[in-house]
């Protein structure tokens, strides 16, 4: 049994590799033409093919259980075909069918006369059928072509075979003991499959087949009043005999009409496509000669700063918003300010640093110090006052982490103060960690003194 597998891995490898070879000649060699006129005669298909395939030939059956058959332990072994096939519709098509192999099978049933066997052989010498296939699924709506084509058939034929059997005892002779022992019968082949179109002109088909006796001769042993019969799994190759044009089994016509369609009515289309490309051109130039009198006439009108100027008369373009202008759009001198700082503002911000502590190596800011703070932020919101923010550190630590941790508290007194109102764009805050002791970093009080942050107020 091992060995028979073996046999048919091999022999169905070789069709696939020999199709793929097959495949790739035909894409490297030819295009595929697949338009056909609609209606057209079957001339311009290629409406002939021949085939090739191996398989499995067993006398198991998908009708019926093996307990009812004549021997009960089916085998397998390898089965071989070739086919020429004329399509003659696209759906229908005539077949001529050659198969042969060897069928064989184990433990016979016991007969009323007492009589059994424990195997039988037998050779298929040939077996030629005519039948009909019937493809389906080659037509569609939806795809310009389908890739798979499912298919069943029915027939009938001839076929030669030499029936062996061996008794349970070991002895082995023919079921025919006159002649050469072959046995001439009628049979029907009935099957189904699928077709895959793997190259232009080649389909990989995969198919199933039982072959109905017109006797209960083909195992040497008769049994019951059922005729035998036996299957055929099989894996192959279809080529298209013909050049350059599309195989009438595979075709779509629906696709043919569709292209048809599109090209009678081009012509149309082009003319139609013409008349409205001269309109647009037309109301291309009404359109501009009236965005060109609009133009003129913006010109005169139109204030893009929004200062009260016209754009046609503004020699100041582009002022900000609120700006005040002369009558030539441009802004008019600002009257200088001067901001005073008084002592008793210097005191609120000396305060807010006395009070100002952060969280040990943080730059969270403590709660006692907010009430300061706040004082510091009415005052900035109150005289818009600049202030910029300079943080330290001690000499404890990475310079890099000084740094950091020196910018990070400033910002953090700088996001507070935001957050009471005052103006972030009269606030710089910038670290400087460990630069500009202004005490000792011997002594704890020293490096308390230098981890400070400085208020400047201008």
């Amino acid at each position: 049994m091992k060995a028979n597998l073996k046999k048919t891995s091999l022999l169905l490898s070789g069709i696939l590799v020999g199709g793929r070879l097959l495949a790739q000649t035909a894409d490297s060699t030819h295009v595929a033409t697949d338009y056909v006129k609609p209606f057209s005669g079957n001339t311009f298909y290629n409406t002939w093919s021949v085939g090739v395939n191996g398989g499995i030939l067993t006398p198991y059956t998908i009708f019926g259980s093996n307990r009812n058959q004549d021997f009960t332990h089916p085998q397998s072994e390898i089965g071989y075909g070739v086919f020429i096939k004329d399509q003659i519709t696209p759906t229908v098509a005539f077949r001529v069918d050659y198969l042969g192999g060897k069928v064989e099978g184990n433990d016979s049933q016991v007969d009323a006369s007492g009589n059994s066997y424990s195997h039988f052989s037998t050779k298929l010498h040939y077996a030629l059928d005519l039948s009909t296939d019937i493809t389906v699924g080659n037509i569609s709506w939806h795809d310009n072509k389908s890739a798979i084509q499912p298919y069943f058939m029915v027939g009938g034929g001839i076929m030669s075979y030499t029936p062996v059997v061996t008794t349970t005892a070991g002895a082995t002779s023919n079921f025919k003991t006159d002649g050469s022992g072959s046995i001439n019968e009628f049979y029907v082949p009935v099957g189904v499959g699928l077709k895959f179109n793997v190259a232009p002109g080649i389909n990989l088909d995969l198919g199933y087949q039982v072959n109905f006796v017109y006797s209960d001769n083909f195992d040497g042993f008769k049994y019951g009043l059922n005729n035998d019969r036996f299957s055929y799994a099989h894996v192959g190759l279809e080529f298209a005999l013909g050049h350059r044009k599309p195989q009438l089994a595979t075709h779509n016509p629906v696709s043919s009409m569709r292209q048809e369609y599109m090209w009678e009515n081009q012509h149309t289309k082009n003319e139609l496509q013409s008349q409205i490309d001269a309109e647009k051109a037309q109301n291309d130039q009404l359109r501009n000669d009236l965005n060109t009198t609009n133009a003129n006439l913006a010109k005169f009108t139109t204030d893009s700063d929004g200062d009260g100027v016209p754009d046609f008369y503004d020699k100041c373009p582009n002022t900000p918003p609120g700006t005040k202008v002369d009558g030539s759009g441009c802004p008019l001198p600002k009257a200088e300010v001067k901001v005073y700082i008084t002592d008793q503002d210097r005191e609120v911000v000396k305060e807010a640093i006395r009070n100002l502590e952060f969280d040990f190596a943080k730059s969270t800011i403590r709660e006692h110090s907010f009430a300061s703070l706040d004082k510091v932020a009415q005052l900035l919101i109150d005289k818009k006052f600049h202030l910029k923010l300079a943080g330290y550190t001690d000499n404890v630590g990475s310079v890099a982490a000084n740094l950091k941790l020196s910018k990070d508290r400033a910002e953090a007194i700088k996001t507070y103060l935001v957050g009471k109102g005052a103006d972030a764009s009269l606030i710089t805050a910038e670290g400087y960690g460990k630069a500009h002791p202004i005490a000792t970093n011997r002594t704890a009080a020293g490096r308390q003194t230098n981890r400070r942050v400085e208020f400047s107020l201008y």
